[in-house]
């Protein structure tokens, strides 16, 4: 049996903690009186806003009367929920979460309207984006948060890499940051990652006109078991948003889709890609 991401298993578990509560007719309130715990603990463990520890499921679950297999089975989400996976030593960063929760999707499907994705960033690409979104970060901090998605990177060439499809607004493509150089790089490492049997890119031309997601850029984040609801992940400076409500997940979904329909397709993208990258160099 595969081990889930931490991330996963804990919203797993929270969800059925919840779903266990409910059946066995306790309030919150009620479930921390009997645990001598206080209802936003509570409240916390069943929303994965913080980690639980396997003692507390122990007595949830002996409050719950809940035995056998499913007793076994949630204990074990516990235990994975806890477990140290590379990105523990970011801990610290607002980006860890995204991390955890990219490590166990089957899909990854992302719109960009400013930036090259960053599971696609070159090194230095990287570092300029960092160096001008982060006015008042230090320069070791810089690094760390460089270190992150440089690592992330690496789910696009395991065995087992989550398809990722992106839209890339035309803009993306012109904008010049860090420079010619740069920017000729970064599109080279582009064309190359459609090399990748897991990367799908299209690119959504200014002749497009008028889409769907004009209002901002987002990702959708989609799980093979139906235990594990999609995640959208909209990412900002004042917080990063991440939202499962169905109705919005699928409302998102719709729109990815109207902006595959309407962007190139994958190969005519990577033409483009190619010209933008000549024009670059013949400049």
């Amino acid at each position: 049996m595969a081990v889930l991401s931490p991330t996963v298993a804990q919203r797993r578990l929270a969800r059925e903690l919840r779903r266990l509560r409910l059946d066995a007719g306790f309030t919150i309130e009620q479930a921390a009186e009997k645990l001598e715990l206080s209802p936003s603990t509570i409240s916390r463990m069943e929303t994965a806003q913080v980690g639980v520890k396997r003692r507390d499921v122990r007595e949830l679950l002996d409050l719950y009367e809940v035995t056998g297999a499913q007793r076994e089975h949630l204990l074990r989400l516990a235990g994975e929920s806890r477990q140290h996976a590379w990105w523990h030593e970011f801990k610290d960063l607002p980006n860890l979460p995204l991390a955890s929760l990219e490590a166990g999707a089957a899909s990854i499907w992302q719109y960009s309207a400013l930036l090259i994705p960053g599971l696609l960033q070159t090194e230095e690409y990287a570092r300029e984006v960092l160096r001008k979104i982060r006015l008042d970060a230090t320069r070791d901090d810089i690094e760390r948060r460089l270190r992150l998605r440089m690592k992330r990177q690496a789910l696009l060439t395991d065995e087992n890499a989550p398809q990722f499809w992106a839209v890339l607004d035309e803009a993306v493509l012109r904008r010049r940051v860090g420079g010619r150089q740069v920017v000729r790089r970064q599109l080279e490492r582009l064309i190359d990652a459609t090399e990748l049997p897991s990367v799908t890119l299209q690119v959504l031309p200014f002749a497009s006109g008028g889409h769907a997601a004009m209002d901002g850029e987002f990702t959708i984040l989609k799980y093979p078991e139906p235990a594990d609801p999609d995640v959208v992940f909209i990412e900002n400076t004042g917080g990063d948003v991440y939202l499962e409500d169905p109705d919005v997940t699928r409302r998102y979904t719709s729109i990815f889709d109207h902006l595959r329909a309407t962007a190139l397709d994958p190969a005519e993208s990577v033409r483009i890609l190619a010209a933008t990258k000549d024009e670059l160099e013949r400049s």
